[in-house]
């Protein structure tokens, strides 16, 4: 396997991600952001079919969510009362698509996203051998 996900003792432990991943791989690749096309206005629709996207390009690379070493989330006006919708995404994404890996992730709020419409973009990096 070329990727190790990890998390050490000293930090706090978080069901959402881990906090190292550790790539052995010889293949590096990287997503463009992944946004939900002709989805409704919603955080947790959208964010489940940018994820089932970020699936889609992971397959078409020939690599999978075991696969990466870290993902950013981009939510549009991001404030903590989000998070539910945002891990009900997420959770149904993995659910959706047979994935359970949580590699390190980043989230990070933002103004706007290209379409006024897109609540959340996901770009990922993985790696492979």
């Amino acid at each position: 396997m070329a990727v190790t996900l990890i998390n050490s003792d000293e930090l706090p432990q978080l069901d959402v991600y881990h906090h190292v991943a550790v790539a052995s791989g010889a293949k590096t690749i990287y997503l463009a952001g992944q946004v939900a096309w002709d989805t409704e206005p919603d955080l947790a629709l959208q964010t489940e079919q940018a994820y089932a996207n970020v699936h889609t390009a992971l397959k078409a690379a020939g690599a999978s969510f075991k696969d990466l070493v870290r993902v950013r989330v981009y939510v549009v006006g991001w404030t903590q009362d989000l998070m539910p919708e945002l891990l009900k995404g997420i959770e149904n994404a993995r659910a959706r698509v047979g994935e359970t890996a949580k590699p390190p992730a980043t989230l990070i709020g933002v103004a706007s996203l290209d379409v006024p419409e897109h609540l959340v973009e996901i770009e990922a990096t993985a790696v492979i051998d």
